[in-house]
């Protein structure tokens, strides 16, 4: 992703302050978290899910679905919530999923996801905070 301007900036200094060592490898350093390993890849009950550098809100539980992929999965973000950039890291072409307030990275979308928008939105889970209704 190149540097735009977002709502929220911040130097990596503060970056690292405001987020842990994991969440600031994947969030600002395009990491990925070991699959199955977050607790919100298990959470089933009703609320919606922000992202942890921003508090932005990003996706709502109804849009949650299991994808048996290791990582939280969604179908449609919440309105201009996120972006998207070509990645091409790792000898493949994806599309990389981030936070159209701060720009951290969040994962990638991909094509297989249910109806009615077939999109899989493979997010870290630790890029996100959960508030339960």
């Amino acid at each position: 992703m190149k540097h735009e301007n977002f709502a929220v900036t911040h130097t990596d200094e503060e970056w690292r302050k405001i987020l842990t060592p994991e969440q600031f490898a994947i969030m600002r350093e395009h990491g990925t978290e070991r699959a199955g390993s977050c607790a919100l890849n298990y959470e089933k009950r009703a609320g919606s899910f922000f992202c942890a550098g921003c508090d932005s809100l990003l996706f709502t539980a109804k849009t949650k679905f299991e994808s048996g992929t290791g990582w939280p999965s969604f179908n449609d973000p919440a309105p201009g919530a996120t972006e998207t950039t070509v990645d091409r890291s790792y000898g493949m072409t994806r599309t990389e999923v981030h936070c159209a307030r701060c720009g951290s990275h969040l994962g990638h979308v991909f094509d297989d996801g249910p109806a009615p928008t077939h999109l899989r939105y493979c997010i870290n889970g630790v890029a996100m905070n959960f508030k339960p209704d």
